[in-house]
């Protein structure tokens, strides 16, 4: 049985959204600071973490950043209405999703649902590993190495590179992205592609401002070219 950590400084949030993950068969942790969910973090080893920005003391940016440092540990986020700026700092710095307040808790279950699925099917990569250039990428054991050199990439950094180079020199948008890898369709959420497009070139491009394998087809999406 998954562990979700919820880490949320308000009590009815963190009430409400135990309860959905609880119903959907998680098990739960709870802090109501970044502090709090650190100290947790160290004494145990939770599946995904439910990480609110705002936070006393720690901050739930700054909680997310030393997350990075040690683990690819999946992350969601949630961020105030409006706060455009803290939702793409938080997916800079390596979360895989983000919902903002007010949210629905039945769609918070099922992205967690859909991150949870992925850490824990099988890799459905068989066969041969994908290479491009000096990449490698092994499904099997969801690895990416770069000139022999492992890569260290978030959960969705993997899903989305393995997906374009499962299928090159096609072109999709970013909607199609995000309902292909990250398992629900919103034209309001399709900014999570951009920056997880943005950090996957700089780990795996030579020159990540003149890509030449994951390239922007303008006014359609992007495509992969190996």
């Amino acid at each position: 049985m998954s562990t979700v950590l919820v880490v949320d400084d308000e009590p009815i949030v963190r009430d409400v959204v135990v309860r959905y993950l609880e119903r959907d068969g998680h098990k739960t942790l709870e802090a109501a600071s970044g502090d709090e969910a650190r100290r947790l973090l160290e004494l145990s080893s939770p599946s995904l973490v439910v990480l609110d920005v705002m936070l006393p003391g720690l901050s739930g940016l700054e909680l997310c950043r030393w997350i990075r440092a040690r683990s690819d540990l999946p992350i969601v986020m949630l961020t105030a209405r409006g706060e455009e700026a803290d939702r793409i700092v938080g997916l800079e710095l390596g979360a895989d999703d983000y919902l903002t307040k007010p949210f629905s808790p039945r769609e918070l279950a099922v992205r967690v649902r859909n991150l949870m699925r992925r850490t824990s099917e099988p890799a459905r990569g068989k066969g041969q590993p994908i290479a491009f250039g000096d990449v490698v990428i092994d499904a099997t054991a969801r690895e990416v190495r770069k000139g022999g050199e492992l890569l260290r990439l978030t959960l969705k950094e993997f899903d989305l590179l393995r997906f374009f180079a499962s299928n090159p020199r096609q072109v999709f948008s970013r909607n199609q992205l995000m309902d292909r890898v990250w398992g629900y369709e919103s034209a309001l959420d399709t900014g999570t592609v951009t920056v997880h497009v943005r950090r996957l070139r700089k780990k795996i491009e030579q020159d990540a401002s003149r890509p030449r394998h994951l390239e922007t087809v303008f006014g359609a999406g992007y495509r992969f070219t190996p």
